[in-house]
């Protein structure tokens, strides 16, 4: 018998405590694991700098660290389905801490980079497992969940390079690491004491549950969740907080890198009231109505992207279409966890998310490099229409191919986590 898991959620909580246990397992740890970040990104090159290292040296801080999330992805997931939702979620945390606190004290550039991939490891442990709580939870809260994660750490992002750089500048390049450790810790503790891991699930017979097998991935409708998500982080993976678009900006406009990160700020800061609405539509019509405008919006904005490459518009053009894309993408916000919470399998959805984010890190990382061999080889315009072509195979799918997934219905009944205590789930 299936039974919507929107109606196995633990027994209603006041509005001021799920407010509140909300705000603790899930607000303030996003929030400062964006603050925390953002703190050192203006830092970074700086670190390298005094290493005396090349450009093409330095810029592996941010590789190893993008490499480091992405070979955490599918251990990390059997962590979480293997030891517990609850033990990841602070241990993630605790590895990035650690990571950045050496950070601060590394005597070589090569301890940094070290450093700088167990700290991508650790950050990748954090989203996997609160990404897991909140597919433990309601199928109808789970889009405004997600957004308001992300938004929230957007926001934390925002401010966190300006505090950064002058705790730089004031008192030495080690201190916003250290800092940096000490705000992930302090803003991760509240939800370790909130959140209560799953019960071990059994099956109608009183047996313990199947185990997730491979063969689980080929059941629709993951494939084409997989294919599609794929296909849009290769449209956004180079896009997203300027990436790619700084590069032509700067190359083709002459836009120096104060006009190009004042336009980024901007569009990140109108980005997080965009995401919150398009999780409200996510809860409320379906995931349909975020994804696929998403993958249209963004998909025209590339498209007008290239045709300022090939019709050499003026920058107010580029302006233009660097809004417009930073539009779309905020629209997709979340979206894709948020169908992945839908639609992970409940026997093994750690393993789960950690293939689907490496699926997603395998098309963010072919972004760049795809736009690279195309604006070298052929145009500008060719590279961003070869963004936008992904950007709109993946809203094909998901329109032609994937049935909506709000009030999924599951063969075995869920027990929220996000917020309930021990008493409150059913036994």
């Amino acid at each position: 018998m299936t039974t919507d898991d929107s109606s196995l959620d633990a027994p209603a909580l006041p509005s001021g405590t799920r407010k509140r246990d909300t705000f603790f397992s899930l607000w303030m740890p996003a929030g400062a694991s964006g603050l925390a970040n953002g703190m050192i990104a203006p830092v970074l090159p700086a670190l390298a700098r005094s290493f005396d290292v090349s450009i093409g040296y330095a810029s592996l801080v941010f590789v190893l660290q993008m490499a480091g999330s992405a070979v955490g992805t599918l251990p990390t997931g059997y962590m979480i389905d293997k030891f517990g939702r609850r033990s990841v979620l602070f241990l993630g945390p605790l590895i990035t801490a650690g990571a950045a606190f050496m950070t601060a004290f590394a005597g070589s550039f090569n301890e940094v980079l070290f450093w700088r991939f167990v700290a991508g490891w650790g950050q990748q442990m954090w989203a996997l497992s609160r990404l897991t709580v909140i597919a433990d939870g309601s199928n109808s809260q789970r889009g405004r969940q997600v957004t308001s994660m992300l938004s929230a750490q957007r926001t934390g992002t925002l401010l966190g390079p300006a505090i950064g750089g002058f705790v730089a500048v004031a008192w030495g390049l080690e201190w916003p690491f250290v800092i940096q450790a000490v705000v992930l810790l302090v803003g991760v503790l509240p939800s370790v004491l909130v959140i209560q891991d799953s019960p071990r699930r059994q099956s109608a017979t009183g047996e313990p549950e199947a185990k997730l097998t491979w063969r689980t991935f080929l059941v629709s409708p993951i494939p084409a969740v997989f294919s599609a998500q794929f296909l849009v982080n290769i449209a956004r993976g180079g896009v997203e907080n300027g990436g790619v678009l700084f590069l032509y900006g700067a190359y083709a406009y002459d836009a120096g890198p104060a006009s190009l990160g004042v336009l980024s700020s901007v569009m990140a800061g109108a980005g997080i009231p965009i995401a919150l609405v398009s999780g409200y539509v996510m809860d409320t019509h379906g995931r349909k109505w975020a994804i696929v405008p998403g993958t249209v919006v963004l998909a025209a904005a590339l498209l007008f992207m290239a045709a300022t490459s090939f019709a050499s518009l003026p920058y107010s053009g580029f302006i233009a279409a660097f809004v417009l894309t930073h539009i779309g993408v905020s629209l997709m916000l979340g979206s894709w966890q948020t169908v992945g919470t839908d639609v992970a399998p409940p026997m093994g959805r750690g393993t789960f998310f950690g293939v689907s984010r490496l699926v997603s890190h395998t098309g963010r990382l072919s972004s760049p490099g795809s736009f690279a061999l195309l604006s070298e080889f052929a145009t500008f315009g060719a590279a961003f229409t070869f963004l936008a072509m992904a950007s709109i195979a993946s809203g094909g799918l998901v329109f032609f191919f994937i049935k909506e997934t709000l009030g999924l219905r599951t063969q075995e009944p869920t027990a929220s986590i996000s917020i309930a205590k021990p008493h409150d789930r059913p036994s």
